[in-house]
Order: structure tokens, then sequence, then C-alpha cells
């Protein structure tokens, strides 16, 4: 990922990320988000339909947005993927270390819930 590109994310809680169904149907959804040496790292439920689309196609957009999903920014198109556990803990960490305690208090609740939780990794385009 080039240094414009990132420059469109740096100081954004949330990004916009938009996975496919297998007709084609483009789905969205805003997720937190962390970025690291070009790699940008998300998570979510592992049952959840944006991973279940990732593993029938790797092919995905991003775009910065707010809370709600509203876009602040341009589509940037990439390539996601399901991280291993060690990758995984990297990641989480550095979600911990970006959005504090509201990451710790979902992290909690997430002991009780017993689902597991999947990283994907997303890399732009061009990088």
């Amino acid at each position: 990922m080039n240094d414009q590109t990132l420059a469109g994310l740096a100081h954004q809680e949330y990004i916009s990320l938009e996975t496919y169904k297998r007709d084609g149907t483009a789905v969205r959804t805003p997720v937190w988000f962390v970025e690291r040496g070009g790699d940008i790292y998300v998570y979510s439920l592992a049952d959840a339909g944006k991973v279940k689309r990732i593993r029938n196609t790797a092919r995905v957009r991003i775009a910065p947005c707010d809370a709600r999903g509203r876009l602040k920014g341009d589509w940037i198109p990439g390539t996601a993927r399901i991280v291993g556990p060690d990758e995984a803990r990297t990641a989480h960490d550095l979600l911990d270390q970006k959005y504090g305690l509201l990451k710790q208090i979902g992290n909690f609740f997430s002991r009780f819930r017993k689902k597991q939780r999947a990283v994907i990794n997303i890399r732009c385009d061009g990088s």
C-alpha cells in the first residue's frame, strides 16, 4: 500500500469493508481496523457473513467511513485472507492498542460468548 493510500486511512476509526456474495452482490460493513506495514487488519466473529464471503472470494474494497458506514473517502481495492493464530494475536494486540478500553470491554464480553473470532488481513492492490 502506498503512502498516499495510507494517508486516507490515517486517524480514522472505521473502514467500510465491502465483500461479495457468490452472485457478485456487494455487502458493506463498517469495522474497526488497524494498519501495520501496509497490511490492514480487522476482526469479526468467525461465523459472520463477511468471513464466509472472504472464504469464497478474496476480492474486497475498503474506504474510510463513520460508525454507521457513511463513506468519508474513496474506495481502495484489495485482497483479503483469514490469518492464522500467531498473526491473529499480533493483530489483536495492535487493535487493543488503537481502541483501548472499548476493545478491552469487547474482549471481556467475548470470553462469555465463547464464539470463535477471525482476523482478516487486507492487502490493498499495488502493495
